[in-house]
């Protein structure tokens, strides 16, 4: 099947690539009471510009995620279309060896889609979707692919100056679950869509979030007795990564300040300041690239190098139950359908 035979055309726009993170477009087909199809990229030769483990979603008015950037999608939404009328799953292959030599990446790649039918009642879809809403990571395996989603990455920025709001609005494109903390700050919600507002001191604030090894805590505050209050209270935690904006010249002070309050050596130690990568600008926006760039390449190396569906060290893995139980139920759910 080809684009031409398909009644599913895509967006002009591609802004479903946008969607890193298929969860929230599974949910809605959820709601929606839709069946949809789930594309795995299972195999990648000759390099390529998505990993292997990127997946899109297909549904009546519903696509997120993407593989190539360029006519690959349309033809999977074709392929996507035909899945969902007769529940068979596929295995699409673009590159060196396709059925569709018209079909060309321009990177020279090889690459293996499978397709999968799924109900909006699959028991591994809504347990997937409920470890998803409890930030647990779960393991989804059928009979043709298997991946690991970890929680959605959660950034919390505490400050409320151009930078920090910078910050929290680079966060949100970026993916984040992004909240912002200004303590007894205005009681209107920032202008910033998506973004989630406290106004509670930075311990209240961190408590109440919970910081989990998914977590990054930014902290822009520019007033040293909530900065320290703000380290003292994440530090300790699990958090991925806990970054302060400030001088250089004046670090070594506030961090025996830190010391002396309590807090580990080891804690201290984790502490990235000056905040964000060294890339030279100063503006808010320069400032918020450097953090949000820094995050993520820490949360790459973590993974050393695989791709961001591999848990950090540090977190928990999926319970064994829920692992085993999922593989399970997918398999059995798969060879009845197939």
């Amino acid at each position: 099947m080809t684009p031409a035979d398909s009644d599913w055309t895509l967006p002009e726009w591609p802004v479903f690539g946008l969607d890193e993170d298929i969860r929230p477009a599974l949910a809605r087909a959820v709601d929606a009471g839709r069946p949809l199809v789930l594309a795995t990229l299972t195999a990648v030769d000759g390099g390529g510009p998505r990993p292997a483990g990127t997946q899109m979603v297909f549904a009546e008015e519903i696509v997120a995620g993407y593989f190539s950037g360029g006519c690959v999608e349309g033809d999977v939404a074709g392929h996507a279309r035909a899945c969902l009328a007769d529940g068979v799953p596929r295995t699409l292959v673009y590159g060196e060896g396709s059925p569709w030599p018209d079909i060309r990446l321009l990177c020279g790649a090889r690459i293996e889609i499978v397709l999968e039918r799924l109900a909006a009642d699959d028991p591994v879809l809504l347990a997937m979707l409920a470890a998803w809403r409890s930030r647990q990571p779960f393991i989804y395996a059928s009979d043709r692919v298997s991946k690991t989603y970890e929680p959605t990455p959660r950034l919390v920025i505490i400050g409320g100056d151009p930078t920090a709001l910078a910050i929290a609005e680079l966060g949100v494109k970026s993916g984040f679950e992004t909240t912002l903390v200004r303590p007894k700050g205005p009681e209107g919600s920032p202008p910033v869509a998506g973004l989630a507002y406290r106004r509670e001191a930075p311990a209240q604030a961190l408590a109440a979030i919970g910081l989990d090894p998914w977590t990054s805590v930014a902290i822009a505050t520019h007033d040293i007795d909530t900065d320290r209050e703000a380290l003292v209270a994440a530090l300790p935690t699990q958090a991925a990564y806990v970054g302060l904006l400030g001088a250089r010249r004046r670090l070594d002070g506030r961090l025996a300040e830190l010391g002396a309050l309590g807090v580990s050596a080891a804690a201290i130690a984790r502490l990235r300041a000056p905040i964000g990568l060294d890339i030279g600008g100063k503006a808010p926006f320069e400032v918020a690239v450097s953090v949000i760039g820094e995050i993520t390449a820490l949360r790459y190396a973590r993974a050393n190098g695989s791709t961001s569906t591999t848990a950090p060290a540090s977190a928990p893995a999926a319970p064994a139950g829920r692992r085993n139980n999922a593989s399970a139920a997918a398999k059995t759910l798969t060879s009845e359908e197939s």
